[in-house]
């Protein structure tokens, strides 16, 4: 089992990504926007079983990489390095609008509207290069599975990711309404965003293999 101080530090690191703006929030948003907080929600199922298929993907991945290669975990550990360091600097670059939300969608009813939300995930790589970067420097053979520990570190995500997009659904109006008359914090939030990015690489990368 992973040790309570480490699941913290994952919660922490979780809990700054899914307030990231990025296409999930925006979606959920602009939705929630314009078919109503019912649409919000079930979209927003839709969107966390593509997270569950990204983690049982990597999960499996992590777990036959590890026992087949010699060395592997410390190889992934330095890829998922340089691939924080590269969204600790698109998080600073990037210049898009991302609270211009759709609120003209057309309606959809819920079976749509559910698998929208789950592709809108299962159909990103960017989330399966993510989650195979960012476990490896919370998971370590000496506290058991490979496969269990991915599976626990992905629960926690599961979890404030759904708490965090379901406050974001019952007050989309106000939230893209709050943000668009306050783009300071969308500064400051790039490079928060980027400065715990960056803390994390370096950890990752120091971490001694046992």
């Amino acid at each position: 089992m992973i040790p309570i101080s480490d699941l913290l530090l994952f919660a922490l690191a979780s809990l700054i990504m899914v307030i990231s703006p990025g296409p999930n929030m925006i979606y959920l948003i602009s939705r929630s926007m314009s078919q109503g907080k019912k649409a919000g929600i079930i979209s927003l199922f839709g969107v966390m079983c593509g997270f569950l298929f990204h983690i049982l993907m990597v999960s499996f991945g992590l777990t036959a990489i590890f026992f087949a290669v010699p060395y592997a975990f410390i190889v992934v550990k330095f890829l998922g390095v340089g691939y924080l360091l590269y969204l600790a600097y698109t998080s600073v670059t990037s210049k898009k609008n991302v609270f211009n939300a759709n609120k003209n969608l057309k309606s959809d009813k819920p079976f749509k509207l559910f698998n929208i939300g789950l592709l809108t995930n299962v159909l990103n790589p960017k989330m399966a290069v993510f989650y195979l970067s960012f476990f490896p420097q919370f998971i370590k053979p000496e506290y058991g599975s490979i496969f269990s520990q991915s599976l626990q570190l992905g629960m926690v995500q599961i979890l404030i990711s759904f708490s965090v997009n379901f406050l974001i659904v019952i007050s989309a109006a106000k939230l893209a309404g709050w943000f668009s008359k306050k783009p300071v914090w969308l500064s400051v939030q790039k490079w928060f965003m980027a400065s715990v990015l960056t803390g994390l690489a370096v950890k990752m990368a120091f971490a001694k293999a046992k």
